[in-house]
């Protein structure tokens, strides 16, 4: 399975041009050092939490979007080799001096995958979701995710992935643990569901919600009430 480079990133709204021509500008050179897929996401249908929220996982501020984003690598050993040539590579080093948003504030990590259902079909829309797995719960939060994800493909999903932190570092204003209130040994959980549109998500989760399967999968090995999540509208997929 796949290992994830997940990101979030608070982008003024009024420059959502100019992050798409970063990501553009990005991609080939990302591809030449083996990322297999990369993906960008506009916060769309992002709601505000009681507790905590995507908006505050990037401590967005007035007029800020957040992206939910994410590369695909084959293994963490070509993912980590890819960032020490990044940081090596004066392209790179150019487009962080011209970014269209506040690096001081995105949220980025290296995550393995658990589960993954589905093969990628160029997504109009995607639901991005985070929580907080408790220690001993990995092998749970597999197979929860293997008992959801064929219902998900049942009402029109594309693909379901769920990964569980695997190399996530503090960060300086924000990070994955503040962004999901991490409680002791707890380890961040970070997926996403694809479809092929708006539509289809919004008809296939009124079906799940009525559905005797998703009411019986049984409870999650997370705290929901510190699970962060939102529809986004695909805008780089490549």
């Amino acid at each position: 399975m796949a290992y994830i480079e997940g990101f979030l990133t608070p982008v003024p709204a009024a420059r959502k041009a100019d992050n798409i021509a970063h990501a553009e500008r990005a991609a080939p050179m990302l591809k030449e050092l083996g990322v297999v897929r990369m993906v960008e996401n506009w916060g769309h249908d992002v709601p505000r939490g009681k507790l905590n929220d995507m908006y505050g996982a990037v401590a967005a501020e007035e007029g800020e979007v957040v992206v939910f984003s994410w590369f695909e690598y084959p293994d963490r050993a070509t993912r980590d080799a890819a960032s020490e040539r990044m940081m090596n590579d004066p392209r790179f080093a150019d487009m962080m001096a011209d970014m269209p948003f506040d690096a001081r504030r995105m949220v980025y990590g290296g995550f393995a995958s658990v589960h993954d259902h589905g093969i990628p079909r160029s997504p109009g829309y995607v639901d991005g979701v985070l929580m907080p797995i408790t220690a001993d719960g990995q092998a749970r939060y597999a197979e929860h995710a293997a008992r959801l994800a064929p219902m998900f493909a049942d009402v029109g999903a594309l693909r379901v992935l769920d990964a569980i932190e695997d190399d996530v570092n503090a960060g300086d204003v924000t990070d994955f643990h503040r962004a999901v209130h991490r409680e002791g040994d707890e380890r961040v959980g970070f997926g996403w569901i694809e479809w092929p549109d708006k539509a289809t998500r919004d008809a296939g989760w009124n079906t799940l919600m009525a559905d005797e399967r998703m009411q019986n999968a049984g409870a999650p090995p997370y705290d929901g009430k510190r699970m962060i999540f939102g529809g986004f509208a695909t805008i780089i997929d490549v």
